[in-house]
């Protein structure tokens, strides 16, 4: 067992001082407040809050980072430019960049990232020798972060409402949902720091037939479902087109929507999806930082809420990797597009980036600090000029990543005063894995 007694820590009801937390086997077995630090405990001075989740992940698109502002465009300019590296890459250079990319989410106090992840086959789409080997490079730099995972294999089956796909989506496709069933059984790697699970990429790559059958997939599994939903109004005007019925409706309609479920953006819904959403308890990923960099739009995460659909956050085209960011920014889009100020506490923005978001990647028993859940920690240093002054009960909606000291995962103390402990030179292995990939 091993204790750490922390300055102050933010636990169910809220942020306590002087408290301590007993961690046995990597799970919470003792939480006390207003203690004097034993001589045993490790001590951690600053706020301590439950490890995050990012909630939505593309590993590969942190090499894009400052190289996509220049000129005017939408999403769709934006894709030519993300297909480019994702014909660049295979299983050992997908690998170091992953490894990089995880590094800086867990010290930015991420402590469980999902990888949507849909870059499965070599770059003429050919299967590999080992059929789900750009997944093992997940697993792999995830693993040896430290952090958790759920790997959410994406089924990507055509380019675009019954177009054949081309080009590097060749990459991204399976034959027909047979051959991904075939393949995503195939490696089973559910332990206890990574569990599969299931993705449609989206309603425009996945046929109608074969939406129902990914999603008795995940219900048989019992695993978490992800899709991107209404990240743009061309493809619900698409969708509308192609079948008479908006994105949300034909999940709907084919068993793909309810408490399994987080829809990923869902940026652009009619009035009556957000009620089938919230109604059917879908759970609602939003990623505000790359939605903003993309020029989505802003979703109506108020309505969504109010609706009943749990809120999660993810850090999605890796523009920024900070869940403070994600989460202040959820509050502030939701001011700009109303001219209203409170429309979320930090407690409910603090929720959506640790217990709805382990939630959403099935890891019901972590984003807490209390007993029986898991041991994930993460301490902010209170000392900096950004934090001077700010009251502790509000120290989560003012931090930034770069507050994070101490980040502890499953009992595991995997960052020590703001340096990874297994990848101390994370900087220079993301620059040198980037310039590789470009």
């Amino acid at each position: 067992m091993t204790s750490y007694w922390c300055e102050y820590a933010w636990l169910p009801e809220g942020p306590a001082r002087r408290v301590l937390i007993d961690v046995d086997d990597g799970v919470i077995t003792g939480v006390a407040g207003d203690q004097d630090p034993p001589e045993r405990a490790r001590r951690l001075y600053g706020l301590t809050l439950p490890g995050m989740a990012n909630v939505h992940s593309h590993a590969f698109h942190r090499a894009l980072r400052g190289r996509t502002g220049g000129g005017r465009g939408t999403f769709w300019t934006w894709r030519e430019q993300m297909y480019d590296v994702a014909a660049r890459l295979d299983p050992d250079s997908y690998y170091r960049l992953a490894l990089g990319t995880y590094a800086e989410m867990a010290l930015a106090g991420i402590t469980c990232v999902g990888e949507f992840h849909y870059l499965h086959h070599a770059s003429d789409g050919a299967r590999y020798d080992e059929p789900n080997a750009m997944s093992a490079a997940l697993v792999r730099a995830a693993s040896e972060v430290g952090i958790r995972l759920t790997l959410l294999d994406a089924c990507y089956l055509d380019g675009g409402f019954g177009k054949p796909v081309e080009g590097v989506q060749r990459r991204f496709a399976d034959a027909d949902v047979d051959d991904w069933l075939s393949r995503v059984d195939g490696y089973a790697v559910d332990s206890s720091r990574v569990r599969s699970a299931a993705a449609l990429h989206s309603v425009r790559a996945v046929p109608v037939e074969a939406i129902g059958r990914v999603a008795d997939f995940a219900g048989d599994n019992e695993v978490p479902l992800h899709v991107h939903l209404s990240e743009q109004r061309g493809e619900n005007e698409a969708c509308l087109a192609a079948h008479g019925r908006t994105p949300t409706q034909l999940l709907d309609e084919h068993g793909a929507l309810g408490e399994g479920t987080t829809a990923v953006h869902a940026t652009h819904p009619a009035a009556e999806d957000v009620a089938r959403l919230g109604g059917s308890r879908t759970g609602v990923c939003l990623c505000p930082t790359t939605e903003a960099d993309l020029a989505d739009g802003i979703g109506p995460a108020d309505a969504l809420s109010v609706a009943g659909s749990p809120l999660s956050l993810g850090s999605d085209g890796q523009s920024v990797i900070d869940p403070f960011a994600e989460a202040r920014a959820v509050e502030s889009s939701m001011r700009l597009a109303t001219q209203l100020r409170g429309h979320f506490s930090g407690a409910e923005l603090l929720g959506m980036a640790t217990s709805a978001g382990h939630r959403a990647l099935g890891w019901p028993d972590a984003g807490g600090i209390d007993v029986g859940a898991r041991g994930d920690l993460v301490t902010l240093d209170l000392t900096t000029p950004r934090m001077a002054g700010v009251p502790v009960s509000a120290a989560a909606t003012v931090a930034t990543a770069s507050d994070v000291r101490e980040v502890i995962c499953d009992g595991r103390w995997i960052v020590h005063e703001g340096v990874h402990r297994a990848v101390p030179d994370s900087a220079s292995r993301l620059r040198d894995a980037i310039g590789e990939v470009l």
